[in-house]
């Protein structure tokens, strides 16, 4: 039972999307009804540029880690901080606030990494920005650094690469659209 009502307390903090509450904030349209209509910092970006992005990044990596760092602090075992991080981005995947459709949990992700293995984590993000930075593509550069996560994992945390190892299934996962757009060179790009 214990278990589950931390998963449950990981599921709720994620369902708050960053996206919509940042835009709606600043008086511009919600990023489920403009770009791609993926309420996430690449689509905000694009519909809505970078000190909007910025601040969704911010805060759906921050809302990440409130839980897992309790959950932490209480020495529970790599596998239930696992669940608590993997429940976190189920809620941002698919939120109860916003009918189940929400983002692809990049951002939300890096924020449990930071937690859980941050030398994992900030490596990632510079593969990440080094890749969007080239390709101008940040599924392409979200991919990536997603399927680097578990090597640097096995690498830096060996403890934690069952845990990143899921976080990778659910965002390869939510990319599935994109990865038919990336093969079929359909692929919005980032603004130069």
């Amino acid at each position: 039972m214990n278990a589950l009502l931390w998963a449950l307390a990981g599921y709720l903090s994620g369902s708050w999307l960053a996206a919509i509450v940042v835009c709606r904030l600043a008086g511009v349209a919600d990023p489920r009804w403009c770009g791609s209509q993926n309420p996430g910092v690449s689509n905000v970006l694009r519909s809505h540029g970078p000190r909007l992005a910025a601040a969704t990044l911010a805060l759906d990596a921050a809302k990440a880690m409130p839980v897992l760092m309790l959950a932490k602090s209480q020495a529970l075992p790599v596998w239930l901080q696992g669940a608590v991080g993997l429940s976190i981005l189920l809620g941002h995947s698919y939120p109860v606030w916003y009918g189940f459709r929400g983002g692809k949990a990049v951002a939300c992700a890096f924020g449990a990494l930071l937690v859980l293995v941050p030398w994992v984590a900030l490596l990632c993000a510079t593969l990440w920005a080094l890749i969007a930075w080239r390709l101008r593509t940040a599924a392409a550069a979200s991919l990536a650094s997603a399927l680097a996560a578990p090597l640097l994992t096995l690498w830096l945390s060996p403890a934690y690469l069952g845990v990143v190892g899921a976080f990778t299934l659910l965002v390869v996962a939510r990319h599935a659209l994109n990865i038919r757009r990336l093969r079929d060179g359909q692929e919005p790009r980032l603004h130069r």
